[in-house]
């Protein structure tokens, strides 16, 4: 009688299947079987575009409002929650089933992120809260950026690609603090092209992702 063993998908590999890279990890996509055993093996898709795209898209959204093109608004309060939050949660628990820590922790943290900032807005709206003063906000965002730059960190093991997004993503998350607990305008300005840069490098990497696997051949390099 044979069993049944769920095997880690980045253990072994045959001449038919070549695996794909997502977040910089090995994945397989086939299900062996032995004379004692079934190996099973993950055949699911590649979250990380989704997270990526629901990031970058509402990223460069923000950062177009925070380099003075438009006000803060019903559209970019809607992609935070639903693109930037909800997608990017579901793509961490994808990333989650395939045992990737690294795209797990960075999708789930900063979509809820997105639902965290919108709420700032919206609570005070809806008389639920007051509104945070802008040295308090200032914390907020320099604690997301403390923790996107130990992110930053493991993408040194990763691609170039992913080092843009993370390397500017704290950059962009520094300056905002800044902005806030000075009052400068110039620096939010700054701060809206970094990130615009941000959510750009994001939107690549993702295209990358898919048309690399489409095609089965590097379209899009990423710098692996």
């Amino acid at each position: 009688m044979k069993s049944v063993l769920w095997y880690d998908p980045r253990a072994l590999f045959s001449d038919a299947q070549k695996p794909r890279t997502i977040y910089g990890d090995t994945r397989t996509t086939m299900e062996t079987q032995t004379q004692d055993h079934t190996i099973i093996r993950d055949t699911t898709a590649n979250p990380a575009p989704l997270g990526l795209l629901g990031f970058g898209l509402t990223t460069v959204l923000l950062n177009l409002h925070n380099a003075g093109f438009f006000p803060l608004d019903s559209m970019i309060m809607g992609m935070g929650v639903f693109v930037g939050g909800i997608a990017q949660v579901i793509a961490g628990i994808e990333e989650w089933k395939k045992g990737n820590t690294f795209g797990a922790t960075a999708f789930t943290a900063y979509g809820l992120f997105w639902i965290a900032l919108v709420a700032t807005w919206v609570l005070p709206a809806m008389g639920l809260s007051r509104a945070s003063e802008a040295y308090e906000m200032g914390w907020f965002l320099l604690l997301w950026g403390l923790f996107t730059t130990g992110m930053f960190v493991g993408t040194l093991r990763l691609n170039r690609a992913l080092q843009i997004v993370f390397g500017t993503l704290a950059a962009l998350f520094f300056l905002l603090a800044i902005r806030d607990f000075t009052g400068s305008v110039v620096i939010g300005t700054l701060a809206g092209w970094v990130g615009i840069v941000c959510g750009l490098s994001a939107f690549y990497t993702a295209i990358a992702e898919v048309l690399n696997e489409v095609y089965g051949r590097t379209v899009l390099p990423i710098g692996g």
